[in-house]
């Protein structure tokens, strides 16, 4: 395999970051971090970059105090001839959050950077240096590309256990050394509160660390800021953010359990004061914006998505979906007509058009919900539908007219190489659809791989709806429902794509890296 080896890239960082994070580890309340040397700016949630491409990359940052934002880049870890990029004045406003784009970066390299802040009244002083790393997107068609995804951290309540050293499977996932982490959403449980201990079926005692704005329902913009700021107390997850770039999506639980536009909360769920789910959709999203580097939102803006599409070079466009924003109710699903769908007509356009436009050999579409597992919205006593499979293995019906509007352009317009990767279930599978066993049959063979939870409640495997032809190849769950951490059921997804023979080889993992699954795609193909 021609994937260019990153010589040392974790070593040289594991000595720099954890001499930071001794420096910099926030406290357990997510307050202010304990650096705070002289009243100098600190950064105690780390760094991390986003949306990399061959020629730029968006690193964050947040200050416990007013800060100027530096970026430093070098091309060794030395910094002998560093360039200075200045960011902007971090605030209140912002959580004191801030991204710097750095621009004319060499494609395909690895990128040393260091986020310093300084003191606005005196540029002087400032904080320690947080370093990281990242490898800008190769233009040559010959580098291999290879990146992890999951979903669903912090649920059910499984928060950071210290006593099981906290969210290992960055661990696993950093060991790997991926050129970038695609996360497919539930980000946080704004809608799930951390107690600090809960019982295990086995009679022991889970712990958490717990923070005042996990102890309840994310309402106030402060409490969703402080469900965002909550996973970045693990020292995991930080040093995992500063050595792979991620590509971020949201679902439902950066606001509320199976959320849509226009949802009003039942006035008998007395967790919520506010009962206007588009009111606390907006403080997730401006949180969301803050607290993540995506190119296509910025911090405070109204305007922008979450949907886009991310080059990965020659080999590989990920295409990232938002099936939360533009989808209609949830109802059963037994509509004849639905031209909103789950994604709206517009974002289903702006995929078609990406789709036909894009060159690289692989297009894996990011959904935040799969396509052919019922997922059912029993919040409140409705046989309603929270994704798009309704259950019933006849001809398309409700969001799953949308999803037959797609399979048939990609066909017809014969677009080779789509692959559809998804999370939210809580448990990991591969499903092959095939016209030969649908009931809608106007389309090419594709795969669907499942990964997911990163540290959440774990589940029993979803039904299969008939309409596309699903095939459960392989998958492994739980029996019971909600199973901890503690009790296994954790998992990623792994992509290679080699430079030379362009082969894609999926593979689905434990949360210590064990490989459960192994599936290799050939190129070139409308369906396989």
């Amino acid at each position: 395999m021609s994937h260019r080896p990153l010589p040392g890239r974790r070593s040289v960082l594991r000595g720099s970051l954890a001499a930071s994070a001794a420096l910099t580890l926030p406290t357990a309340l997510g307050a202010a971090p304990a650096f705070a040397r002289s009243g100098r700016p600190g950064a105690g949630w780390g760094v991390q970059t986003g949306d990399v491409t061959s020629h730029s990359g968006l690193v964050w940052v947040r200050s416990d105090r007013p800060a100027r934002m530096i970026v430093e880049t070098s091309a060794t870890e030395s910094f002998r001839e560093p360039r200075r990029w200045h960011g902007p004045l971090l605030g209140a406003d912002t959580d004191f959050t801030g991204t710097t784009r750095l621009r004319g970066l060499p494609p395909g390299e690895q990128i040393h950077y260091r986020v310093l802040l300084a003191d606005p009244d005196d540029p002087r002083r400032t904080g320690e240096p947080v370093p990281g790393t990242f490898r800008t997107v190769p233009v040559r068609r010959r580098e291999s590309v290879r990146f992890v995804w999951s979903g669903d951290l912090a649920g059910q309540g499984w928060g950071i256990n210290p006593d099981l050293g906290g969210y290992r499977i960055y661990d696993a996932m950093g060991a790997l050394d991926p050129d970038f982490f695609l996360c497919s959403g539930d980000n946080v449980y704004a809608d799930g509160p951390i107690a600090a201990t809960a019982e295990l079926p086995d009679g022991s005692t889970w712990r958490n660390i717990t923070t005042e704005e996990k102890s309840k329902v994310a309402e106030t913009l402060a409490e969703f800021r402080g469900n965002f700021r909550y996973n970045l107390l693990d020292e995991n997850l930080r040093r995992f953010n500063a050595q792979v770039p991620s590509i971020i999506q949201w679902d439902d639980h950066e606001v509320r359990n199976n959320w849509y536009p226009g949802q009003t909360i039942a006035e008998s769920d007395s967790r919520y004061t506010e009962k206007s789910v588009d009111v606390l959709a907006a403080r997730a999203r401006r949180a969301f914006a803050e607290y993540f580097p995506i190119s296509t939102l910025r911090p405070g803006a109204r305007e922008g998505r979450v949907h886009r599409v991310l080059r990965q070079g020659p080999l590989l466009d990920v295409f990232v979906l938002d099936m939360r924003t533009y989808r209609n109710a949830n109802s059963p699903g037994d509509e004849t007509v639905d031209p909103q769908g789950i994604l709206g007509r517009e974002q289903l356009e702006w995929l078609k058009r990406e789709l036909s436009r894009s060159r690289a050999v692989w297009k894996v579409i990011a959904a935040d919900m799969p396509i052919g597992l019922v997922v059912p919205d029993g919040g409140e006593g409705k046989a309603n539908i929270e994704a798009i499979a309704q259950g019933d293995p006849g001809a398309p019906l409700g969001r799953e007219l949308q999803i037959a509007e797609l399979l048939r352009f990609v066909k017809h317009r014969r677009i080779t190489g789509t692959v559809w990767l998804t999370a939210d279930v809580h448990h990991t599978s591969a499903q092959h659809y095939q016209p030969s066993r649908a009931a809608f049959t106007d389309f090419e063979p594709f795969w669907e791989f499942v990964s997911g939870p990163l540290n959440a409640g774990a589940f029993p495997a979803s039904a299969l709806d008939g309409t596309f032809g699903p095939e459960r190849v392989f998958v492994k769950a739980p029996t019971a429902s909600n199973v901890s951490p503690a009790g296994g059921y954790q998992f990623f997804g792994e992509v290679d794509i080699d430079g030379d023979s362009a082969e894609m080889t999926v593979r689905l993992r434990e949360q210590d890296g064990t490989v459960l699954f192994t599936k290799v795609l050939q190129p070139g193909r409308v369906g396989q």
